[in-house]
């Protein structure tokens, strides 16, 4: 947890906007707005054991560019590292969480609604055709195996890409572009917006982006807290 999201957490995320808001053009505030609206929390995108850290980054990079809030890093034998240099600091805008291994994220996040999808060249659904009616999460493998048995057997199903050439599969991070665009188009159809962030949620990620788009943000709300919480001294 970052020193952001601790105050955050101590003070609320309104007085946090209050103490940043007037140190942003209303070009910023409209633009947080808009992604705000934007945002899905019900599309989620899964990794399990990547080893090569451009992909992951490349996979982060395509997820928060879709508008998806929520990326899981399931670890095993490697662990997920962020490369900055592919991300263009795009994972401080998501929620990056990490899993020791597959099992574990998928009960969690069918214990919320979901239903947890693999991806396979030889699934007998494809993206296009799979129901997208309620909240998905899909699972992503690593560069050289795919998804684990141990994978497979923690998902309700499989979903393939729709190929038309010689070649049997794209790369991983073209693969996350593709499968998670076109469910996200797919899904905001069903929703009949664009977004779906809960009220409580939409105002702590405004928080947060307030604070991170704001060099020493954390000594302006220090500052803020002080000054209304100073005592009143009678003249």
């Amino acid at each position: 947890m970052t020193d952001l999201d601790r105050l955050i957490d101590l003070h609320g995320p309104a007085l946090i906007c209050d103490a940043l808001r007037p140190l942003m053009t209303e070009q910023r505030l409209a633009r947080i707005e808009q992604v705000l609206d934007a945002r899905l929390t019900s599309l989620v995108t899964i990794v399990e054991d990547l080893y090569d850290p451009h992909n992951g980054a490349a996979a982060i990079r395509s997820t928060e560019a879709l508008g998806l809030q929520d990326f899981h890093a399931c670890e095993g034998v490697h662990r997920f590292a962020v490369n900055d240099g592919v991300t263009k600091g795009c994972h401080r805008w998501l929620d990056l969480h990490r899993w020791p291994a597959l099992p574990p994220c998928a009960d969690a996040l069918r214990a919320r609604g979901f239903k947890v999808y693999a991806t396979a060249p030889d699934a007998p659904v494809d993206l296009d055709h799979i129901d997208v009616s309620a909240p998905i999460a899909v699972v992503f493998g690593n560069e050289h195996a795919g998804v684990s048995d141990a994978g497979f057997a923690a998902c309700d199903g499989t979903v393939s890409i729709p190929m038309f050439g010689f070649t049997e599969s794209f790369n991983l991070s073209v693969s996350v572009a593709l499968v998670m665009s076109r469910l996200a188009a797919r899904r905001r159809e069903v929703l009949g917006r664009r977004g779906d962030l809960p009220d409580e949620r939409r105002d702590r990620l405004r928080a947060r982006w307030y604070g991170l788009g704001i060099r020493g943000a954390v000594g302006v709300i220090e500052r803020h807290v002080s000054a209304g919480t100073r005592p009143v001294v009678a003249p």
